[in-house]
């Protein structure tokens, strides 16, 4: 289940962006509650940033997050994806590729014509989710991203999916 990110959500969503394993694939550098804060919160602001949730017997429990921006003007039949991440108590089990279709379904009732996104060349498992998802690879974007902390740039795959 997909659902509007709300104020609730901040410590999950801090503890994505921030830990070890998935910060080096996401936009923010590692900072503390308080820095992120205010980023957080004008992703609310901008109604950007999306929770992925599991049913269990007594409720929705958070296990996933991503952001889906839609452009705009001669563009507005595009969004770009970005943030898109799974805690890590959940890797394994097959949600990444629910999250996806999940995904896939919200840009269709926008009525998008195109989801983008890029994910670093050495986030292979990322890269295979979504071709196995159906989008495409159109090109590398080198130097694309930039990691402060280990002071060195990352290429990037640019992918698509087409409605």
């Amino acid at each position: 289940m997909i659902r509007p990110a709300q104020m609730d959500d901040f410590d999950f969503i801090y503890a994505l962006y921030m830990h070890p394993s998935i910060n080096p694939f996401l936009l923010y550098e590692f900072m503390s509650a308080d820095s992120f804060k205010p980023i957080f919160e004008a992703l609310l602001a901008d109604e950007v940033l999306y929770i992925f949730s599991v049913s269990d017997e007594r409720q929705n429990t958070p296990a996933g997050m991503f952001k889906l921006i839609q452009l705009k003007h001669r563009t507005s039949h595009i969004a770009y994806l970005g943030g898109v991440a799974i805690d890590p108590t959940f890797a394994g089990k097959g949600l990444g590729q629910t999250m996806m279709q999940e995904i896939i379904s919200l840009g269709a009732s926008k009525n998008l014509k195109r989801i983008e996104l890029s994910t670093s060349v050495h986030n292979l498992r990322a890269a295979a989710l979504y071709e196995k998802c159906g989008f495409e690879r159109e090109g590398i974007l080198r130097n694309y991203t930039y990691l402060k902390h280990e002071d060195r740039y990352l290429d990037e795959i640019l992918m698509s999916y087409i409605f």
